[in-house]
């Protein structure tokens, strides 16, 4: 199975990119269809071109995201969009978070058959990361993974120097999840500033995107113990 497509029939978003990034993109969807240990449910390299590749580059429609230069993607999973914005951005240096040593080994191994030399897997929990070199590292952190908003937030927030922004990959919108990201704010000196529907780009006609801005320096209590942002997220 391939994930070689002529120009003609890739997503406008992958078209616009130049041809060393589209070849790199193909490897990485090839390695995504073929592989059964790939932490992805999609074996069709269209379909994945469209809610993997195209879904991941809707990100860099907001521009604090693309002049990014150190890139922090929380949860990286399948390397996604972590290994996408690699190919796209040559010039930005992304580090992919992922805890789960499976999902970090299928990573590495497709970087690697991209040939993207700016990407690094660091194979850790976001929260103890975010206690040592990675603390105040990134002017953005992205977020596909499943998690709440002020989760997300949460876990971000460390990661990110002041003024940096969290862009969260999420589905239909949640007037409950959003109101307690607000009362998560101030706390979490993070600030809601868009959501944006990106439905026609992505696999889900409900994706909207959320960008959310460090208003300050990081909370001295942040981050918290692993695994409590998930279970007891603020603003609850």
């Amino acid at each position: 199975m391939s994930g070689s497509r002529s120009r003609g029939d890739l997503p406008e978003a992958v078209r616009e990119l130049p041809q060393p990034a589209r070849d790199s993109l193909a490897r990485l969807v090839e390695r995504l269809c073929a592989d059964p240990g790939a932490p992805s449910a999609v074996r069709d390299p269209a379909r994945a071109w469209r809610v993997h590749v195209a879904d991941s580059l809707s990100g860099l429609g907001f521009e604090k995201l693309a002049g990014a230069r150190r890139i922090a993607d929380v949860g990286s999973g399948a390397g996604l969009p972590g290994l996408v914005l690699a190919a796209a951005l040559s010039e930005a240096h992304i580090d992919l978070i992922e805890s789960v040593g499976r999902k970090c080994d299928f990573i590495r191994e497709a970087g690697d058959r991209m040939a993207v030399s700016n990407a690094r897997v660091v194979c850790e929990r976001s929260e103890t990361w975010a206690g040592g070199e990675g603390r105040e590292a990134y002017d953005a952190a992205t977020a596909r993974a499943v998690g709440r908003l002020s989760t997300l937030a949460e876990l971000a927030s460390p990661l990110l120097v002041a003024g940096g922004v969290l862009v969260a990959w999420k589905g239909r919108r949640d007037s409950e999840e959003e109101a307690e990201l607000a009362r998560a704010a101030e706390r979490l000196a993070m600030q809601p500033v868009e959501v944006r529907w990106v439905g026609p780009y992505a696999g889900s006609r409900h994706r909207h995107l959320h960008l959310i801005r460090k208003v300050g320096p990081t909370p001295a209590d942040l981050p918290r113990r692993a695994g409590v942002a998930k279970n007891r997220p603020l603003g609850g």
